[in-house]
């Protein structure tokens, strides 16, 4: 279901579809259920879209509280310098460079679940190197 404003939205699209496809519309009698078609098609589109943006909301609020508790940066460091260089490799292929499974696993000569793997333990490890580094000066 749409709201008002949602529909009024949809309404619009919908007859700005027709208007870009006029010369290709069907014959007379099945005009109107081709407009059907496509306001069936454009409200799937806009509930896929709101469901996106309620995801997206969600995990900007789930972010947003992870950052609220981000480490000492300094502490970070250290805790990576302490680590295997396979696990920093990884881990400054992720949070540095950006990439994703595949494009590490390309990198490392490995399949994209297996560098998920060693992306997930390496942050295990960092965690555990920043939890006995925390009290110390």
């Amino acid at each position: 279901r749409l709201d008002r404003d949602e529909a009024a939205d949809a309404a619009a699209e919908v007859f700005t579809v027709a208007w870009r496809k006029i010369a290709h519309l069907p014959p007379e009698p099945d005009t109107l259920p081709w407009l059907y078609g496509v306001a069936r098609r454009v409200v799937a589109n806009s509930a896929r879209s709101r469901r996106r943006r309620q995801r997206l909301a969600i995990r900007a609020a789930a972010q947003a509280t992870e950052w609220s508790h981000t480490p000492d940066p300094a502490g970070v460091l250290v805790a990576l310098e302490l680590l295997r260089s396979g696990d920093r490799e990884i881990l400054r292929l992720a949070a540095w460079e950006g990439l994703d499974p595949r494009e590490m696993g390309l990198v490392l000569g490995c399949s994209p679940n297996a560098a998920a793997i060693r992306l997930h333990r390496a942050r295990r490890r960092l965690e555990d190197a920043m939890n006995d580094t925390e009290g110390e000066p």
